[in-house]
């Protein structure tokens, strides 16, 4: 009698126990899955390394800024002219927004680095700010602009470079100084030290107001890239080509002292000094990264 006591308690728990898991299958099987968690877009964007070049004659950062992965540089430099060309400090500082909003533009070869400020005391002297300023800042008065042109020494930095230096040089119809010596002053040197340590495939200055494109050179005449980089700004963003300048002799400028070292460099001169032709200058520096993209690969 206690052993069939024992089998029917065992048969009726296992009845039970059948049917508990029969339910509880049944409940999970109409029971609603959890909703996935909301797909949240993520901004792509790159963040440039920064690095303080040097320290201008009144003691202000020269900073450049640069993207990418690749192992050739392109280089980019606005304001040389400072607060006379204070445009090409707000071009330079738009490019680096794109940049950054659209890292994929840069191709993988390459890195860009950017100098938007190359002349922040001449900047300042305008602008009464440092670094990223408001347009509504910039006073339009021309001796203001002028004397905004020069560093703290009233040196014109783009004639303080080793091309066919000379203490005294000309700006349109004027005298400059161009320095003791090529590169006295901190801020050329700065951009020299930058250079010669990156070793870019190509350069490009960012200048106003003469609405052209410009070649480099210096005794050895023209590099055939300098050419190429052009006739590609050139032809992309509808400025005039312009294969030598001869407006006036110059001496001691950037352009020329890179070209003297086998760097291909361009000028490009906004039309005014007061607007940065954004659209016009994304499709010249586009077509010149695509370029450099294509041409380094070869």
């Amino acid at each position: 009698m206690g052993a069939l006591f024992t089998k029917r308690n065992i048969t009726i728990a296992l009845i039970i126990a059948v049917f508990g898991i029969g339910v509880l299958a049944f409940i999970n099987l109409n029971k609603k899955a959890p909703a996935p968690p909301p797909v949240v877009p993520v901004e792509t964007t790159s963040k440039p390394q920064l690095t303080t070049i040097g320290k201008s004659v009144e003691g202000r950062n020269i900073e450049a800024y640069t993207y990418g992965e690749g192992e050739n540089y392109l280089l980019f430099v606005g304001g040389i002219h400072g607060g006379y060309e204070w445009n090409s400090v707000l071009l330079a500082y738009k490019f680096m927004d794109y940049l950054e909003a659209n890292p994929d533009v840069i191709p993988k070869n390459l890195k860009i680095t950017i100098i938007p400020s190359a002349n922040p005391d001449g900047i300042y002297r305008v602008t009464g700010k440092d670094g990223r300023f408001a347009m509504s800042n910039v006073s339009t008065s021309q001796p203001v602009l002028e004397a905004g042109r020069f560093n703290k020494n009233k040196v014109d930095l783009n004639r303080n470079f080793a091309c066919k230096w000379q203490p005294k040089s000309t700006w349109r119809n004027e005298i400059v100084s161009a320095g003791t010596k090529a590169f006295s002053e901190p801020e050329a040197a700065a951009i020299r030290d930058l250079v010669l340590k990156q070793k870019p495939v190509g350069a490009v200055f960012w200048h106003s107001q003469a609405n052209a494109v410009y070649t480099s050179e210096c005794e050895t005449g023209v590099l055939p890239t300098t050419l190429k980089m052009v006739n590609i700004y050139a032809g992309a963003s509808g400025y005039q080509e312009v294969k030598s300048f001869n407006a006036y002799e110059i001496t001691g400028d950037a352009e020329g002292w890179l070209a003297s070292i086998n760097v291909p460099t361009i000028t490009v001169e906004l039309k005014t000094h007061e607007t940065i032709e954004w659209e016009k200058n994304l499709a010249g520096t586009k077509a010149l990264l695509s370029y450099f993209g294509q041409e380094i690969k070869k």
